[in-house]
């Protein structure tokens, strides 16, 4: 239960640095899809706390590919939904291939990261 909370707060301070990351125009827009990913790592992490790391990436990535390849669909539907808020960040714009790579990249940091993270954890606590 523990670790749920702290991937939580993880979950939520990455939302916070990714809507962040859209207003400060410094900021690469890549930036926000490599958080988006991330994003999306933790919040399978919530709901999967004691699988492996690389089932959390799979997963993740699984997602983060769907939703990007989603955005090749343009049924009026959708596209009202893209028109708002939580359909725009959630659901994206337009397909690109430099999302995808962004995506890999932001999960597979984040796999490495956590995979580091836990390594030390526990070699501490020996």
């Amino acid at each position: 239960m523990k670790s749920r909370v702290y991937y939580f707060i993880i979950f939520l301070s990455i939302i916070f640095l990714g809507i962040l990351s859209r207003k400060i125009s410094f900021i690469p827009l890549w930036i926000g899809d490599f958080l988006y990913a991330v994003m999306i790592y933790f919040l399978v992490r919530i709901f999967l706390p004691s699988k492996k790391a690389f089932l959390i990436a799979f997963i993740s990535i699984l997602i983060c590919y769907s939703i990007e390849f989603l955005q090749l669909y343009q049924a009026n539907w959708i596209i009202e939904i893209r028109k708002t808020l939580f359909g725009r960040y959630v659901l994206g714009q337009g397909f690109l291939w430099s999302d995808i790579l962004a995506y890999t990249f932001g999960i597979a940091s984040s796999f490495l990261v956590e995979k580091i993270v836990l390594n030390y954890i526990s070699q501490k606590s020996v």
